[in-house]
């Protein structure tokens, strides 16, 4: 069994939002591996980092991530992070990979100051550009398709990537 499409991105792109409205048209599920993380923590993203640390954070993500490949017949999205670790993206190699793809004013309007994301508690607008240059030769790397984000509606985003999957 293999995920129909994974949703990869930075904060903000979508992939919530965007997954669960293809996961709709397309009459499949939707699976979050930051919701997976959080059910098999027991606790919320950002006490995670604070309680336990990224390493440790990461380590669920990285269990999440394999998990997610190999048992969701859906669309899957992964958490920002998630293409950081080689493991991950190894892993993606021969699935179908949407990257989201958002540009840093845009990002900034729809993550707002960061509430509930961790790595974006100090200087949100800074970070986010920091995380954007970092990840966006990853998220490329990885990726099958890339859709661009800025300005649309989420059911638009989803219909382009369901014409794309047939």
């Amino acid at each position: 069994m293999a995920p129909v499409c994974v949703l990869v991105g930075a904060p903000g792109s979508g992939k919530t939002t965007v997954g669960l409205a293809l996961a709709g048209l397309l009459g499949v599920e939707f699976r979050d591996t930051d919701l997976d993380i959080v059910r098999l923590a027991g606790k919320p993203i950002p006490e995670i980092f604070i309680d336990d640390g990224e390493d440790h954070f990461r380590t669920l993500e990285r269990a999440a991530v394999a998990a997610g490949l190999a048992s969701c017949a859906g669309v899957l999205a992964l958490g920002g992070g998630a293409v950081l670790a080689e493991e991950n993206r190894a892993a993606l190699v021969g699935h179908r990979v949407v990257y989201l793809s958002i540009e840093l004013p845009e990002a900034v309007k729809r993550v707002g100051l960061g509430a509930g994301r961790p790595l974006l508690a100090i200087n949100p607008r800074a970070t986010l550009k920091y995380l954007l240059d970092q990840r966006r030769p990853l998220y490329a790397e990885v990726a099958t398709a890339t859709v661009a984000t800025d300005g649309r509606a989420p059911a638009e985003i989803a219909a382009e990537i369901a014409e794309r999957l047939d």
